[in-house]
């Protein structure tokens, strides 16, 4: 069992990089503490694995086959590219790691499902678009509904504050939800560990990441891609729930570091194209190009070295 800390190193590293994309826009905003966001997430975090966290392992348990071995080796090899990419305070995919080591895999032994590759790899062009049509849509229809209703600023504030506690836990839920995955689902493939099993030690080394490792992630998305009102803080954060969340119905984990991007480009799109700071994007951008395939390499590494050792 001592290789499901492979799983763990890999959820701790998902948290600490993806807690940015439920309350990052909320806290760079002012409108959140830091120490509230991150204790929120954790806990809604389980809960959502928990409750609905099953539905993504069937998604890569198709993918490919895998032993108790590659499955350690394919998380470790994640873990590493994300822990790697977040100390370099990028928002990268877990669930882009998780594949391109997953594929490494099935590569090296039992073959690839092109058609479940197929449906992975359409869901990293959709998110981000899915999140920027939303977000967009979302700003547009409340904008229009609110415009010089709310008269009072003591009020105003009240129901920013309120929506984003409402958005964030709401976000940390579809994150245990749809990312649990990417975690611990290798080990239920390799049978290693029962599906509850694998929600609730993915769940809990989700929440450990938030909690220790995201600040600097979490300034990255809130501050850096375009300048934040609170209003606009909380649209991004509802277009990425509602994105994350259909992809969970849908079964197929997704990255929430592409849905709160496309997200927050929605909502300054609503303002002009000149108010998303495209370098940080074109940065963004080659981390999601880089993580698969460096995560790809490092497994055919790990492999390797594995094969000759034992």
């Amino acid at each position: 069992m001592f290789r499901l800390i492979s799983g763990v190193y890999l959820g701790w590293g998902l948290g600490a990089n993806d807690a940015a994309n439920i309350f990052g826009t909320g806290v760079a905003s002012g409108v959140i503490k830091y120490r509230t966001a991150v204790i929120l997430t954790a806990i809604f975090v389980l809960v959502g694995a928990y409750l609905e966290g099953s539905r993504g392992m069937e998604t890569y348990g198709k993918l490919t086959d895998v032993d108790i071995n590659s499955a350690f080796i394919a998380s470790l090899a994640a873990a590493i590219t994300i822990n790697i990419l977040t100390m370099f305070a990028l928002p990268v995919s877990t669930s882009q790691a998780i594949v391109g080591s997953i594929i490494a895999v099935g590569l090296m032994g039992g073959g690839i499902s092109s058609k479940i590759l197929t449906k992975v790899l359409l869901s990293w062009v959709l998110t981000p678009i899915g999140a920027a049509v939303i977000s967009y849509t979302l700003y547009r229809v409340f904008g229009w509904l609110l415009e010089g209703r709310i008269k009072s600023v003591r009020v105003w504030s009240l129901m920013m504050k309120v929506g984003f506690f409402c958005a964030g836990i709401y976000g940390a839920y579809t994150l245990g939800a749809n990312n649990v995955a990417n975690s611990t689902g290798v080990f239920v493939k390799a049978g290693m560990i029962t599906p509850t099993a694998a929600v609730i030690i993915g769940g809990l080394s989700i929440g450990l990441g938030v909690l220790t490792f995201s600040r600097r992630v979490m300034m990255t998305i809130g501050r850096k891609i375009t300048e934040m009102s609170d209003f606009a803080a909380l649209i991004a954060v509802l277009g990425q729930d509602i994105t994350v969340h259909i992809f969970t119905w849908v079964g197929v984990p997704v990255s929430t570091s592409q849905a709160i991007v496309g997200a927050v480009m929605g909502v300054g799109l609503v303002k002009s194209s000149k108010a998303v700071n495209l370098k940080v994007i074109g940065n963004i951008g080659i981390g999601w190009i880089s993580t698969p395939a460096a995560s790809f390499v490092i497994t055919l590494a790990l492999l390797m070295l594995y094969s000759v050792l034992f």
